[in-house]
């Protein structure tokens, strides 16, 4: 009887898994067909240490930019809402992991009654319930798995969000040091006009220059002026956009120079999957992918009955209708077996339902490993640029490398 016992178990357990109910989500072939090679064949992969292991400690050693990030990731809005969501997402999961326990309720309860001006009957019971649902078709695991998928999805999104604001940060930083040469840079322009000028005037009246050639230069010159009140409106525009980002009233921010800056002197390709699976926005999807497929496995767990097991005890003085002091203690326990026939649709609408969302996310997932590629191709192609420029320039005062 024991070795029967032992069978059904275990042709329970293999039916079940091979339904689905207990099915672990693992990234699947179909989720990654044709994408083993999301970079473009000119660029090397590598198996060393990424651009994506750096921390953007590493990456922004400017001490002015490091402190403008932290502020940042401190005061921004979006970046807090991230953070309040991820701890909901923590709570649920919390939550979901004690529907495995049983529940209990205090009961007490008393009453007082007069029938026809009769002297007063009380009755009274301090009751205590328990109910517990056995967990045998996989309801509460993929409950609690799907809200696991969705922390996952939330702390993606954070990290998501907070590589937005450190990218956001250092790309107006760099734009105020741009700025900053470029005002440098046209006030010089600025002074050799005016030197220009100065010197044909005096050509002019020495005659050895025509007045078309001086007024030519003195267009020029007020070209350049109104060239610089241009940037530094500009510069000032950024500065109080930085400003509002961070949460602060608009000011000048304290900053370095253009040439002060330094970066990673070599910066791999890394392989493409491994490289793209550090990403926030990809690992969300995917989580969001993993929370859609225990979803359905919840669906399909809805066809099978629930188990309820429950009791309850107390001490009470209302036998029936007999009234009895002292009291006596009442135990009652029940089992109870739902299993669903006929419920209007509902549980093969939400199975068909789930498997669409899942199938959702699975396209989503795809083009989200697409798009990150494609980013990574065009601020790689960017940077090779950027650093064949600078090799270019006999000056140069930066190095890059990419292998």
């Amino acid at each position: 009887m024991k070795r029967l016992r032992n069978i059904l178990a275990i042709t329970l357990a293999a039916g079940l898994t091979s339904c689905g109910v207990y099915t672990k989500y693992e990234r699947s072939s179909e989720a990654l067909a044709g994408l083993d090679s999301l970079y473009r064949a000119d660029l090397r992969p590598d198996t060393a240490q990424t651009l994506a292991s750096l921390s953007w400690e590493e990456l922004f050693a400017d001490p002015h930019l490091q402190a403008l990030i932290r502020r940042g990731l401190e005061a921004n809005t979006d970046l807090q809402v991230a953070r309040l969501q991820v701890e909901e997402a923590q709570a649920t999961l919390r939550q979901s992991k004690l529907a495995y326990l049983p529940s209990a309720n205090l009961t007490p309860e008393g009453t007082l009654s007069s029938f026809d001006g009769k002297k007063p009957q009380q009755t009274y019971s301090l009751g205590a319930s328990v109910s517990w649902e056995i967990d045998l078709f996989g309801k509460l695991t993929n409950a609690k798995r799907e809200v696991r998928a969705a922390l996952l999805a939330s702390d993606a999104y954070r990290q998501a969000v907070q590589t937005q604001v450190v990218a956001t940060v250092a790309d107006s930083y760099y734009a105020l040091l741009m700025l900053d040469e470029q005002i440098s840079i046209t006030r010089r322009m600025v002074e050799s006009w005016e030197e220009y000028v100065h010197a044909l005037e005096a050509l002019l009246r020495a005659g050895q220059a025509d007045r078309a050639t001086v007024n030519q230069a003195r267009a020029s010159k007020l070209a350049a002026e109104s060239s610089l009140e241009t940037l530094v409106q500009q510069l000032v525009e950024q500065e109080n956009a930085l400003c509002a980002f961070l949460g602060e009233t608009p000011r000048v921010v304290e900053r370095g120079s253009m040439e002060g800056q330094s970066f990673p002197d070599t910066l791999r390709v890394g392989v493409p999957l491994d490289l793209l699976a550090r990403r926030p926005d990809v690992r969300q999807a995917e989580a969001e992918l993993m929370e859609a497929f225990y979803a359905t496995n919840g669906a399909r767990s809805a066809f099978y009955p629930s188990i309820t097991l429950s009791g309850s005890a107390g001490w009470t003085n209302s036998g029936g209708t007999a009234i009895t002091n002292p009291g006596a203690w009442l135990l009652s326990a029940v089992g109870s077996l739902v299993q669903p026939l006929f419920n209007k649709g509902e549980n093969i609408a939400n199975l068909k339902i789930a498997k669409a969302r899942q199938e959702e996310a699975l396209l989503h997932f795809r083009q989200e490993l697409l798009d990150a590629g494609n980013e990574v191709n065009d601020a790689l192609a960017q940077w090779q640029s950027a650093r064949r420029r600078i090799q270019c320039c006999p000056n140069k005062k930066l190095t890059f490398g990419l292998n």
